[in-house]
């Protein structure tokens, strides 16, 4: 994948990790990541994929 689309529908900011660093994506905002998936790694939340885009959900009870 070329360029990834990360939205968050969360109430909350949601953390990551790219590139070994953390990045908070803030509730209710969108980023983008051009280099794609390969240096992303998302915690474990509920998330719906469609294409390139991945929607946060709130985490999951």
């Amino acid at each position: 994948m070329d360029k990834i689309t990360i939205r968050s529908d969360r109430d909350t900011d949601y953390t990551f990790m790219y590139k070994g660093e953390e990045v908070t994506l803030k509730a209710g905002s969108v980023i983008s990541i051009a280099n794609g998936l390969n240096e992303v790694v998302l915690p474990t939340c509920v998330m719906k994929i469609m294409n390139n885009l991945i929607v946060i959900k709130e985490d999951a009870k």
